[in-house]
């Protein structure tokens, strides 16, 4: 129940971010519907063709796609409530990052993998959606920038295996580490920590 609830959050995240992009860009209803709709299910998508769990967990739950749709037109109509669409952006992303890391991560255990794997393929699940979304509204993906993004991930993820060594419950872990994913993402972002500059100055 909890893997499945934590599902929905991300999938209403990432939606509801998708949205926010495409309406930046101006695009139409349905170049909006298709932007959200990406970035929800691209990381899910690809998790589950490399674990080769066929057809894709939204083709076989409707749940996810009226799951978007709902959150489309509610982020339509409240769009003007989110005042500063970069700041909701950033929030509804970086929650969306959260749970779909440790979903992810969830999924690499159910097909056995190892923990190295299972924090691989939860990274994946969790940036992918928006590298596509980025990608189609003509923006570099957040993951190929300076910031911290995909090493939030991997270390929520990797917290995720150390927690579950402590006599604490499995759900306290899992919740833990998808709080350890937003909170480095939000740190990062506050007071401007970034991975190292390759390049010089000059270039």
């Amino acid at each position: 129940m909890l893997y499945q609830t934590i599902d929905i959050l991300g999938t209403v995240a990432f939606a509801i971010s998708g949205v926010l992009v495409a309406m930046e860009k101006r695009l139409d209803l349905f170049g909006v519907l298709i932007i959200a709709f990406v970035t929800a299910i691209g990381g899910g998508t690809l998790r589950d063709l490399l674990i080769g769990n066929t057809p894709v967990g939204w083709m076989q739950d409707l749940t996810y796609v009226i799951t978007i749709f709902i959150s489309v037109v509610f982020a339509i109509i409240f769009v003007n409530k989110l005042k500063y669409l970069r700041k909701s952006l950033f929030l509804f992303d970086t929650i969306g990052i959260g749970l779909y890391t440790m979903v992810g991560v969830e999924k690499g255990l159910a097909a056995e993998l190892l923990p190295i794997m299972c924090i691989f393929l939860g990274t994946m699940t969790a940036c992918f959606g928006g590298v596509i979304r980025d990608i189609l509204c003509n923006e570099i993906p957040v993951i190929f920038r300076k910031e911290i993004y995909a090493t939030a991930c991997i270390l929520g993820g990797a917290s995720y295996f150390l927690l579950i060594q402590l006599p604490i419950k499995e759900t306290y872990a899992y919740i833990a580490a998808i709080l350890v994913v937003i909170a480095l993402r939000l740190v990062a972002v506050k007071f401007d920590v970034r991975l190292p500059n390759i390049y010089s100055s000059k270039d």
